[in-house]
């Protein structure tokens, strides 16, 4: 059976010369690079390339164009061809936006087949560009039993990453992707996928049939008076809120009841700026804190880094009638 490749551009598809500049390592002496190498091309400069490849070119463009929309209509996609006989997917893209497109993958993948999203850090113009072994290896994963059930996933750098975990960690490492909180799964090995864990999935979730909402990320800052939100939601169009706090959740006090005020016309979420570790939910008391925030109606997002919990915030959204206690137990679930 053959591994389904979708292509979305990005870095990994880069060469030649243009006036676009996008992606690590675009602005090189003798011009910038663009997205120009199809499936066919990328596959070609792979050696070692063992497993079968149905190539799918869908659309060349910087991962900073991608929409829910695009990604939610490429899961289908990828849905027929799995339902055809595919083994397992994967998908090229930019790395900028990799983390939230595997996250809004995973979200609503509902099949044990393995969906790979893999990218380049460095383009194929450059000396060493990473995108053949990182096509090599996430084909492997994408055709391997033991990633079976695993929902999404992130191979870059011989690493096997879990999407609602990792994150780009670093602007242009060829080692950029990590997990924080828990490490990789596993790792390719000699060309051999190895999963060292097996965390359990959610429940698959279905788009609801309405356009993905609009939804505001605010990151606070050191004397943070919230005034930039005071209007937030005034004929705008927004509809919820993610709210990167200090630490373990916290606030300035005077923005507290801001942001209450904000939690009874939409839905707030709190999640920490840090980069790893928890949103705490009893541990301070004081205003500003976590526990004071829950109590004026904000949800906790638990381990999800505030990207992540945008997307889900998002996703939530597009289900009519979601009410604001149907989007917290969700994050109970996903947190």
């Amino acid at each position: 059976m053959t591994v389904a490749l979708f292509t979305l551009g990005g870095t990994i598809a880069m060469a030649g010369a243009g006036t676009e500049q996008s992606g690590p390592g675009a602005d090189q002496p003798g011009g910038t690079v663009v997205a120009r190498l199809t499936g066919a091309d990328l596959t070609a400069a792979v050696p070692g390339l063992d497993i079968p490849l149905d190539v799918h070119d869908t659309r060349a463009v910087p991962s900073a164009d991608l929409t829910f929309r695009q990604l939610l209509d490429l899961v289908e996609q990828a849905s027929r061809a799995v339902r055809a006989g595919a083994r397992g997917v994967v998908v090229t893209q930019g790395t900028d936006t990799l983390e939230e497109s595997a996250f809004l993958v995973d979200l609503v993948w509902p099949h044990p087949e393995p969906f790979v999203l893999t990218g380049a850090m460095r383009n194929p113009t450059l000396a060493g560009p990473d995108g053949p072994a990182n096509l090599l290896a996430a084909a492997r994963v994408a055709a391997a039993d033991e990633a079976r059930d695993l929902g999404a996933l992130v191979v870059l750098n011989d690493e096997i990453h879990a999407a609602r975990s990792v994150r780009k960690a670093h602007a242009t490492s060829t080692a950029a992707f990590t997990s924080p909180d828990t490490g990789p799964l596993g790792h390719v090995i000699e060309g051999v996928p190895r999963v060292l864990t097996r965390p359990p999935r959610c429940t698959p979730l279905t788009p609801g049939p309405g356009a993905p909402a609009r939804v505001a990320l605010h990151t606070v800052t050191l004397d943070d008076d919230g005034h930039a939100l005071t209007r937030l939601g005034d004929g705008d169009g927004v509809r919820g809120l993610v709210v990167a706090g200090f630490g373990v959740g916290h606030v300035p006090g005077e923005l507290a009841p801001v942001l209450g005020g904000l939690a009874e016309r939409m839905p707030v979420v709190l999640a920490s700026r840090t980069g790893g570790g928890s949103v705490l939910r009893h541990t301070y008391g004081a205003r500003g804190s976590e526990t004071d925030l829950q109590r004026r109606g904000l949800i906790n997002a638990g381990l999800l880094d505030p990207y992540k919990a945008r997307v889900l915030l998002r996703l939530l959204l597009t289900t009519e009638g979601a009410t604001t206690k149907d989007i917290a137990e969700e994050f109970a679930r996903h947190a």
